[in-house]
């Protein structure tokens, strides 16, 4: 029994996880984070996976539902991710350093602490990232989802996120980034939740200069090699020229909203997987080939195309800025090994194995006695 354990035992103390929350939970190990194992959940085509790859990262497990996405994902990475992530045991899944999760946006119902959004069977989505978290106890974990995660039912919804996280024992980070300041012509903007056992001193990115960004110009492909079957009718066309509310130099990205307003810019609204056809139009002539949906999301020319335009279009939609993701990367990587040298030059002790143990003895716990209820209720 260590020194802590001792002196809890001669007073008969109940520790709690706040006894836990000043301190650090985990041994790091002294490896400077030049490598790191991570898992991609909700793993989709894989854009999250890239961004950590470019870091260092190696990726031990992944989980993603859609046969289509897991096609693509397949034949890109050499690997079959798991499916159905709620029916996956946490304890079998390999010991890992960062947990990656780009969860899908679904609505949460708040009933109180002891049921929290269990009543809604979409909801436990996000439980099943924080039984992972409470069994496997890994030093970081990055999250993504929808900017209207933070407003949901009057910010109730995401102010229960993170009090969950920050229960796990995690220090938690939270910030909306926009794909556009990181180099594609996309606005998308997503929350980025990143979480660290240790107090860790983290900065998201800053934007990069504009002078190292990508136009339209740049992700376009040649007309001439594109199939015919992407231009729209001249009716559509015509409709589309007479409702712009100003014009402006091609080539350019018009966005039909739900008003039925056009507005062009120079660079794309946010990619969506369940958009109409004619969501987005260049020129007001043709909807963007597969290749170009996936430049605007980032991801490099090598990457394999192997399912129809419309599995490709919902993909590109679901899917996650790789620029945005690999800036986030860096960042985390970068904090993580700045805090490993801080500990190291200061002379501070690491966590002994049995505290760790312990703490996470008592985190899981804690989870499992708050869950229990909710998730008896829920039928996957």
């Amino acid at each position: 029994m260590d020194d802590f354990g001792a002196i809890a035992a001669a007073y008969d103390y109940q520790p709690t996880l706040f006894d836990f929350a000043e301190k650090p939970l985990r041994l790091i190990p002294s490896k400077k984070w030049d490598s790191f194992r991570f898992i991609d959940l909700f793993a989709g085509i894989g854009g999250i996976r890239l961004g950590f790859e470019s870091v260092g990262g190696k990726c031990v497990f992944s989980s993603e539902w859609d046969e289509q996405a897991a096609k693509t994902y397949e034949v890109n990475f050499g690997e079959k991710p798991a499916g159905d992530i709620t029916k996956i045991d946490e304890t079998g899944i390999p010991n890992f350093d960062v947990l990656l999760a780009g969860f899908p946006c679904q609505p949460f119902s708040i009933i109180g602490d002891k049921e929290g959004f269990g009543h809604e069977t979409q909801g436990t989505l996000f439980f099943d990232i924080e039984r992972i978290l409470a069994e496997k106890r890994p030093s970081a974990f990055m999250l993504e989802n929808v900017r209207n995660l933070t407003a949901h039912d009057k910010g109730n919804t995401f102010k229960v996120i993170l009090k969950r996280l920050e229960t796990l024992g995690y220090n938690v980070h939270a910030k909306v980034l926009n794909a556009l300041d990181f180099g594609v012509p996309q606005k998308r903007e997503r929350i980025f939740i990143i979480g660290f056992l240790d107090k860790v001193d983290f900065n998201f990115p800053q934007p990069i200069p504009h002078s190292e960004r990508l136009s339209l110009v740049d992700i376009l492909e040649d007309e001439a090699e594109l199939d015919e079957k992407l231009w729209v009718r001249e009716c559509i066309k015509n409709s589309r020229i007479e409702r712009m509310k100003k014009t402006i130099e091609r080539p350019y990205i018009t966005h039909e909203n739900v008003a039925g307003s056009v507005t062009p810019h120079h660079f794309s609204c946010a990619l969506r997987a369940g958009a109409s056809a004619n969501y987005i139009l260049i020129n007001n002539e043709r909807r963007p080939s597969e290749r170009e949906m996936l430049r605007l999301q980032g991801f490099p020319d090598t990457f394999k195309i192997v399912v129809p335009y419309t599995s490709i279009k919902k993909q590109t939609g679901n899917s996650v800025a790789v620029p945005v993701i690999k800036a986030v990367a860096s960042e985390m990587i970068k904090a993580l090994k700045v805090h490993e040298r801080r500990m190291d030059s200061d002379g501070k002790q690491r966590t002994s194995k049995s505290r760790s143990r312990y703490a996470h003895s008592q985190v899981k716990s804690a989870f499992l006695q708050t869950n229990s209820d909710c998730r008896d209720s829920v039928s996957r």
